[in-house]
């Protein structure tokens, strides 16, 4: 019978280190007072293992039923034609690149042009007042975008229940 083990360890809010114990200062990007604590859950059996409730099986891609999803266009035609014609409902898109590039004010800007949407704009770096005066110094506001300042997985899927974005 599987047994759930809570654990928790501290990560640090700068650059995502994780530490057993919390520490004033931390060792990988040297920002004080950085640290935060979160649970951690794993499921094993007794032998250490992870168990799955639902085992998935190898499916054929002939065999697999498409539809043509329809999808969320965006402002931006190069950001549409990179994601193959706009945002499929439903999907997550990983954005990577160099610090200060640009990847958070992109996103900010799609975010607030939804006009009939709710958005939920998540992240794991910045406060809710930095988002907001980036989304100032754009000069875009809406009333159909959140904003969670979060790093927890299990607490950011617990919001997207309830706000149902």
């Amino acid at each position: 019978m599987a047994k759930k083990k809570i654990q928790s360890a501290f990560f640090c809010q700068s650059c995502g280190t994780q530490s057993p114990k919390w520490l004033g200062k931390c060792p990988q990007c040297n920002e004080w007072n950085t640290f935060v604590e979160e649970v951690l859950t794993k499921e094993s059996d007794n032998k250490g293992g992870f168990k799955s409730e639902k085992i998935n099986k190898p499916t054929l891609v002939s065999e697999i039923d498409y539809t043509n999803e329809k999808r969320m266009v965006t402002n931006d035609k190069e950001f549409n034609r990179v994601l193959g014609g706009g945002i499929v409902p439903g999907s997550l898109v990983l954005l990577g690149g160099d610090p200060g590039i640009g990847k958070s004010t992109l996103l900010l800007q799609f975010a607030l042009s939804s006009k009939s949407k709710k958005i939920l704009y998540v992240s794991g770096e910045e406060s809710e007042k930095q988002i907001k005066m980036r989304a100032e110094r754009i000069n875009k506001n809406s009333e159909h975008c959140y904003i969670l300042t979060e790093t927890s997985t299990q607490n950011i899927f617990q919001q997207i229940e309830q706000l149902q974005p």
